[in-house]
């Protein structure tokens, strides 16, 4: 466990935050992560500033998915940026191929995003 400082809709505010990984990777987590989810939020006794006026009405798993569609997307866009970077690598090395198929995952994730966000409407 470790404090967490972040913002939602300009609000800073800090919380503890733990860190669970269910996959390796390299790189850096000084942003957006991946969670184990399960008890991520149980900890919170605080609004985000996400909720919509009528947020209010909704329960304590409810707000935790709002708040869990939106951070997924942030972790989304983190991963893109680096995909972005390695098409540019992968036609460098000429392995086109692979920068093709980096670009399309990047499709696939923007499409995602869309229906992440999509969801969090319907909350």
């Amino acid at each position: 466990m470790h404090e967490h400082n972040h913002s939602h809709d300009g609000e800073e505010h800090e919380h503890e935050h733990s860190h669970y990984h269910n996959h390796e990777h390299s790189h850096d987590h000084s942003g957006s992560h991946e969670h184990h989810y399960d008890d991520h939020h149980d900890h919170h006794d605080h609004e985000h500033g996400c909720e919509v006026a009528a947020g209010e009405n909704l329960t304590k798993e409810e707000k935790t998915l709002k708040i869990l569609l939106h951070h997924w997307v942030d972790h989304n866009k983190s991963h893109e940026e680096s995909f972005k970077e390695w098409v540019e690598k992968s036609k460098l090395m000429n392995k086109i191929e692979v920068s093709t198929h980096i670009q399309k995952a990047i499709e696939f994730m923007e499409k995602a995003d869309e229906m992440l966000l999509e969801a969090q409407k319907h909350i």
